[in-house]
């Protein structure tokens, strides 16, 4: 008793010491609607008391307004561990926000309460607490700002003016509450929207950079991954690509412009069109230099662009240098090519203020820094492209990794979507089966939009998907859906939004067994190394699906009786036990039925072995078309069979046992002798009624079945009816 009274002292004493601001400042907030700083009051309270309360509000005030400022949010790990801390933010913003209030209006007070010049200032103070504090604490501080008010009108005997008063300052402070709320949070989704535009934009402008300096292109293939990770990858891999440009660009031109003496050392690039150069970097001591692109035939720019030469000018005029835009002397002008393999990819510019020409070592200098350039350019795509092979080849591993652990078909068909998805993006994807013998294709499994078409079957057509089986190569061949009206399944069967596409075969021993279709909206996706691989895959997809047959024929094999298809004997022990857990744990009933064909040794003398092989896969499916799935139907030796009826008592099992006596009774046998027909004798045992122990339960069963035949066969007998019997003969045998 002693340790629970200690917690809930110490609880109590954690819960003042946190809440000990907000009581201080609700005893303010009593002091000031009591009128007892000035007011209708002034004169009941002595001066000294009056000015001594207001010291005490104004220090408290500071005090919360610097603990306020000092206030840092308590570790995670410590809010997760102590309630206190969780709550502590929430108190600290309540105590700052109640002594403000209670401070605004023991300022009014003072200043002649009501009918204050002062007032205005409470429609400050909600708009303030409502757009700054949390919703719920706003909520409190505005309704404790009206609260005051209306304590001032009820302590002065509510004259009408007052109430009047009260309803009007209530209406302008809410509208400015609701009004300043509106206009900052309208303010903040504005400067969000505008980030996300700049960032968005930015991210633009650096894959265009990326673009420019064919990092991209030889790296990683738009869309060749799943969207999320690929986008990811892709910007890390070029964001780094291009930051390194700029600074090998940035220092090359600064150690230029040193060297040379030089007013201005840019690089021109050439744009996709060939049309256009933008500015990619430079350095400069002029204010002139516009960042806007170039014609590519504009002045001296134009002759080294078509020309693909170096020109060197003295004193050009003001439109031969036409990165300048406004006036801006240039004594001398020198502009030299990049050149990848004979291919333009833009100009390296240098110019100076002064006359001084550019002789022969500068032109040789400059055109090494043009060459230094173009190299680390190029070693940034050689290092983009190893980092694409890398990322590429450690996604290709993972996805086959996953179809190898395959075990099962629908293992397979789960697997081949996430593993595809591990390679490309896409929107939709489906699996199909092709029948040989039955020449028909079955959409076995969709993903995406291709879901719905699930479970459908079509036959040889003009279709993608019958031509990719009959031609074993995908279609189409360049990964995208240029003509909507071929169809891919039939006509019906239509994929919609569809501008890549990628029907691959599925090739077990050199014949297709189906088909992977693989589909996305966008354009572009399935790239030549993403079609190669997908193909792998593809072929994977064929050997998993192959093995994961012959993993589930090997598993009948172990696991079923090769006779008539049930349960063998072992996996039903194995199974009636681990029945028998679950029905004890959840407290449910469980009942056994033991089976016999009656003289079955007469009808294989009488037949021959063939006939009884006949009949008892005859009697199998009578069984197993009598169960539900949950029951276990098993072959238990012989021609004896075993059911386990999960959740069943002995009355139901009863009922069950007449129809399937009777469904076996029913079944007629041709034979060379005529026809013929069975009969069927059943024990029933009930756990936990007839027996706990599944060997107690099995015998019971088992004497019941006797007795049934003892009692003249074609016939069903419970334990329960046999109880005194079976109580004796055990006993019996105990003894």
């Amino acid at each position: 008793m002693w340790p629970l009274a200690a917690r809930a002292f110490r609880a109590v004493r954690r819960a003042l010491r946190l809440s000990l601001g907000t009581l201080a400042a609700l005893v303010f907030a009593a002091v000031v609607a009591s009128g007892r700083l000035g007011g209708d009051l002034r004169g009941s309270t002595p001066r000294a008391l009056e000015l001594l309360a207001v010291a005490v509000l104004a220090v408290l005030l500071v005090a919360r307004i610097a603990a306020r400022l000092r206030f840092a949010e308590p570790p995670a790990r410590l809010a997760r561990a102590a309630w206190e801390a969780r709550a502590l933010p929430a108190f600290v913003e309540l105590e700052t926000g109640l002594t403000l209030v209670v401070a605004t209006w023991g300022t009014l007070q003072l200043t002649g309460g009501l009918r204050s010049p002062l007032v205005p200032l409470t429609y400050a103070l909600t708009a303030f607490v409502v757009t700054f504090s949390r919703k719920w604490i706003g909520a409190l501080l505005a309704l404790a700002v009206v609260a005051l008010e209306a304590a001032i009108v009820w302590r002065l005997g509510r004259p009408a003016w007052a109430v009047r008063t009260l309803a009007a300052h209530g209406g302008f402070a809410a509208f400015f509450a609701v009004l300043h709320w509106l206009f900052v949070h309208g303010e903040v989704w504005r400067l969000r929207r505008e980030h996300s535009a700049r960032l968005l934009q930015e991210i633009r402008d650096m894959r265009e950079e990326a673009r420019d300096f064919r990092l991209i292109s030889t790296a990683l293939g738009h869309g060749s991954r799943p969207a999320r990770s690929r986008e990811d990858e892709e910007t890390k891999l070029y964001q780094g690509a291009v930051e390194t440009i700029h600074q090998s660009l940035f220092y090359t031109l600064e150690l230029v412009k040193q060297t040379l003496d030089l007013h201005t050392c840019l690089l021109l690039w050439l744009d996709q069109s060939g049309e256009r150069l933008k500015i990619k970097e430079l350095v400069t001591d002029s204010d002139c230099v516009s960042e806007l692109p170039i014609s590519a035939d504009a002045g001296a720019l134009g002759a080294v662009v078509r020309e693909r030469v170096l020109v060197n000018l003295r004193r050009p005029k003001h439109g031969h240098v036409a990165y300048y835009a406004g006036v801006e002397r240039v004594g001398a002008f020198l502009g030299v090519p990049v050149l990848e393999n004979g291919q333009l990819r833009g100009v390296l510019c240098a110019d100076r203020a002064s006359e001084r020409p550019f002789d022969q070592r500068d032109e040789a200098l400059l055109a090494g820094a043009a060459t230094q350039i173009l190299r680390a350019i190029q070693s940034e795509r050689v290092f983009a492209a190893v980092e694409k092979g890398k990322y590429e080849h450690e996604r290709f591993y993972r996805a086959s990794e996953l179809l190898r652990r395959c075990l099962t078909p629908d293992q397979v068909f789960d697997t081949t979507f996430t593993a595809v998805g591990e390679i490309a993006a896409f929107d939709a994807a489906a699996i199909t089966l092709f029948d040989k013998a039955e020449r028909r294709h079955t959409i076995v499994r969709g993903a995406g939009g291709a879901k719905p078409l699930e479970g459908q079957s079509f036959g040889e057509n003009a279709g993608l998907a019958s031509m990719v089986v009959k031609n074993k190569h995908y279609l189409p061949a360049s990964g995208e859906l240029r003509d909507p009206n071929v169809p891919v399944y039939t006509k019906r069967l239509k994929l919609r939004h569809t501008e890549s596409l990628l029907v691959l075969p599925l090739i077990r021993a050199d014949e297709a067994i189906g088909t992977l279709m693989v589909a996305c909206a966008r354009r572009a996706i399935f790239s030549k190394d993403v079609r190669d691989m997908l193909g792998v895959i593809a072929n994977q997809v064929a050997a998993s699906l192959d093995n994961a047959n012959m993993y589930r024929r090997m598993e009948e094999m172990a696991t079923t009786d090769g006779l008539t298809g049930l349960t063998n004997h072992r996996t039903f022990q194995e199974r009636f036990a681990q029945q028998l857990e679950r029905s004890a744990r959840h407290g449910k009933k469980c009942t056994l039925i033991l089976t016999d064909i009656d003289h079955f040794k007469k009808v294989n003398d009488s037949y021959g072995h063939p006939m009884g092989d006949q009949v008892l896969r005859r009697i199998a499916r009578v069984l197993d078309a009598n169960v539900r799935k949950i029951d276990i139907v098993a072959r238990y030796g012989g021609e004896e069979f075993a059911l386990v009826l999960e959740e069943t008592d002995a009355a139901g099992a009863l009922k069950l046992a007449e129809r399937i006596r009777l469904d076996a009774a029913a079944q007629s046998f041709t034979a060379d002798g005529g026809p013929a027909s069975v009969t069927l004798s059943l024990g029933i045992a009930c756990f936990p009624d007839d027996a706990q122990d599944k060997a107690d339960i099995i015998a019971r069963a088992d004497q019941c079945l006797y007795a049934a035949k003892h009692a003249g066969r074609n016939r069903a007998v419970l334990a329960s009816s046999l109880r005194g019997e079976l109580d004796a003969a055990k006993a019996r045998k105990a003894g």
